[in-house]
């Protein structure tokens, strides 16, 4: 019987001491930082005038989008560029169908007014303060009557650059 009671203590003991163990923890901090760049993108859809009538006495009028998403709060302007055409300028730019020109412009009104050119603070829109959703501006294109060239396709590419 001595024997039990020896065995009996021992895994007594073991237990009781086991089960009253606690864990310790230590904590510490760390900062965590970054930093937001102002950043745009555009997209813009094509601008198609569909036919023109070289012999109609009114112009053809076309109008497309261009989409800007900026950081925001970032301050922005929009510019478009002469086209591809040689001689071309934002002020008289030309679509092309070999070495045949036609000639359009880009405005940045509804009324066709205001001419839409890519020297910020002289003949852009005026400066735009981004939100939280894109930008959409209106491009208002026109074809002026009564340019008597040859039937074909004319095309032109203008580039779009955000100045940020």
């Amino acid at each position: 019987m001595k024997k039990s009671l020896v065995t009996f203590s021992v895994f007594y003991a073991c237990f009781a001491q086991g089960g009253a163990a606690s864990a310790a923890t230590a904590t510490s901090t760390m900062n965590v930082s970054t930093t937001v760049q102002s950043v745009c993108v555009t997209s813009a859809n094509d601008l198609s005038f569909g036919a023109y009538d070289p012999t109609a006495s009114s112009p053809t009028d076309a109008t497309t989008t261009i989409s800007i998403t900026c950081t925001s709060g970032t301050n922005f302007s929009v510019g478009l560029n002469q086209g591809t055409a040689s001689g071309a300028t934002v002020t008289a730019r030309k679509m092309t169908n070999g070495s045949n020109l036609l000639g359009y412009t880009l405005y940045s009104d509804s009324s066709r007014s205001t001419n839409w050119g890519n020297t910020v603070g002289t003949d852009t829109p005026a400066q735009i303060t981004a939100g939280s959703s894109p930008s959409l501006l209106t491009v208002y294109g026109r074809i002026a009557p009564q340019q008597n060239v040859p039937s074909g396709t004319y095309s032109d590419v203008v580039t779009v650059t955000v100045t940020y």
